[in-house]
């Protein structure tokens, strides 16, 4: 593994910082039952700084200038070769600061021993209050410690900075080594949709078609699903976040998988929908064809300059106007926007960020203005459309949901789409799913 990319956001964060100490902790270990852990993951923020893949470790990095600074520092387990007998390998801290590129490392054992040494004298102390109640107690008992000795000549930090922030503003633009991820990730989570669009049929389960996606994301090298997988099939599809994908798939049912893998923590986020039985209705084909269109604008509007919201904005004029067309909406374009009716068949946003997380860091406005897009963002393209049985539907509509999903990393040129692998036009899915 390339260490560089790491020790150079560790840098990054310490230039921003300008002075004072941040400690970022990773995330702890989480019982599923009795003494049966989860799967476990590293926190975000720490993984982007460390790739550090162990639990119980803590990055701690000093800006500015002498003996106390700038400097790159790791807390993590002791190398234990009784318990790797029974939980697998540990760096221990001598291994993880050659391996990982530290200034130093030491036991976590004595974090707690250290940490008013270490937060002593500095200017301003880089921590996220507030998102774990165990971490805010072990830095309040820490800045008390050094509120004991100020008699010694001791201060403790004059100011309090989210740490969050800053490295919010850093993930939010992917470097060289983030992208190759990315599509790597998105490239296996392509080949999973095409095996699953080639399974699927009717009287299958959701769960059978939900199983050949799981095993083409193991099999190709990605450790877990970036989310819980949505396999919809039916009426199922109306529901946004449906996860219990355990129904039988019907004859005449579109399916609406929702599903990517994550890959050495990076996410990917795919949506297509598909006839179960290979052709399309007359009905399903007209929503699909809107929907794909709407997709397409959103794309087109996807460049450098760009504001956050023009994809969604680009999408909403083309799916509303669509929807009045087929006299599922009344009134004009502009009266249906206004009045915001379309949201009775697409209630969601077109994108969001992705990154480490699925739905990644980032504001979405500065000072109460939608961000500009610049290359380097990867965000989604997702429209979709939802028809629920009604008295003012036609029939033919009912239980159509269909939504396309995409990433999307925006380039100096426009937008590049990284997951094109997998088949969304109606000829292609058509061709994949054909049994001749």
């Amino acid at each position: 593994m390339d260490i560089n990319p790491f020790k150079s956001r560790r840098a990054k964060l310490i230039e921003k910082m300008g002075s004072g100490i941040a400690i970022i902790p990773t995330a702890m270990e989480k019982y599923r039952n009795s003494d049966a852990s989860y799967p476990y993951r590293a926190d975000s923020y720490f993984h982007y700084l460390t790739a550090f893949p162990e639990p119980e470790a803590v990055l701690v990095l000093i800006a500015g200038r002498g003996k106390n600074g700038p400097q790159q520092i790791l807390f993590c387990r002791d190398k234990d070769m009784e318990r790797e007998i029974w939980d697998g390998f540990r760096h221990g801290p001598e291994a993880a600061k050659d391996v990982f590129g530290f200034d130093a490392a030491f036991s976590i054992k004595t974090l707690d021993e250290q940490l008013p040494q270490l937060i002593a004298d500095q200017p301003a102390l880089h921590f996220s209050l507030g998102h774990d109640s165990a971490w805010d107690a072990r830095i309040t008992a820490a800045l008390n410690a050094v509120r004991a000795q100020t008699r010694t000549g001791k201060r403790p930090p004059a100011a309090i900075h989210d740490v969050y922030i800053a490295l919010d503003e850093m993930r939010l633009i992917k470097d060289a080594h983030e992208i190759a991820l990315m599509k790597q990730a998105a490239a296996i989570s392509c080949t999973a949709h095409r095996r699953a669009m080639q399974f699927a049929a009717p009287g299958k389960y959701e769960y059978e078609i939900e199983a050949e996606l799981l095993h083409e994301f193991r099999r190709h090298g990605s450790q877990y699903p970036a989310y819980s997988s949505i396999v919809a099939a039916g009426a199922n599809a109306c529901v946004l976040h449906y996860v219990g994908n355990n129904h039988r798939v019907g004859a005449g049912d579109l399916i609406l998988i929702d599903a990517g893998c994550e890959l050495d923590g990076y996410a990917s986020d795919i949506t297509r929908t598909f006839p179960a039985n290979g052709r399309f209705s007359p009905a399903q084909r007209d929503i699909y064809e809107l929907v794909l269109m709407a997709q397409t604008a959103a794309i087109a509007a996807t460049k450098p300059g760009a504001r956050f919201i023009d994809p969604h904005e680009a999408a909403l004029k083309v799916l509303t106007q669509g929807l009045l067309d087929l006299k599922l909406l009344s009134g004009t374009l502009g009266e249906a926007l206004e009045k915001e009716s379309y949201k009775r068949f697409y209630m969601h946003r077109t994108s969001h960020w992705l990154g480490l997380d699925v739905h990644d860091v980032g504001e979405y406005k500065e000072s109460e203005k939608w961000r500009t897009l610049v290359p380097g963002m990867v965000l989604t393209m997702e429209p979709g459309c939802y028809i629920r049985p009604a008295a003012d539907v036609p029939e033919a509509f009912w239980n159509i949901g269909i939504r396309i999903e995409d990433d999307a990393l925006v380039t100096a040129e426009g937008c590049e789409i990284i997951t094109t692998a997998a088949p969304k036009t109606i000829a292609d899915i058509e061709a994949l799913m054909s049994k001749e």
